[in-house]
């Protein structure tokens, strides 16, 4: 069973930029699509991106296309967000999670490891 650990949310002004890191403890980490998803308060999870096991492929929430930047590095185990031009709407806690399956999904029911979240806070 993987176990995940993210870091790197903060507060941040509007326009600002962050870059959450999810690190994994399973040594199969490169055979697990990646994702990346966030909730705020009264709100549904929803979908952020989510990045195949090679890296080649991305997929991202159509709202912070050209803002947020998924990718990961095998040999460490780790994935990445990186979020550019950040507003107070993102403000959530944003969580990594993993699933085993060969099909990149966007909906968070098919994921089966989630860490425990990291929160991100967007002032105006």
């Amino acid at each position: 069973q993987v176990q995940l650990v993210e870091s790197g949310g903060g507060l941040v002004q509007a326009g600002g930029s962050l870059r959450l890191s999810c690190l994994a403890s399973e040594g199969t980490f490169s055979r697990y699509i990646m994702g990346w998803f966030r909730q705020a308060p009264g709100k549904e999870r929803e979908f952020v991106a989510a990045i195949s096991w090679s890296g080649s492929n991305t997929y991202y929430r159509d709202s912070m296309k050209g803002r947020v930047t998924i990718s990961r590095d095998n040999a460490k185990n780790t994935v990445y967000l990186q979020m550019n031009s950040l507003k107070p709407e993102d403000t959530a806690v944003y969580y990594c999670a993993a699933d085993m399956s060969n099909v990149i999904h966007r909906t968070f029911t098919a994921y089966e490891y989630w860490g425990q979240g990291t929160q991100v806070t967007v002032s105006s």
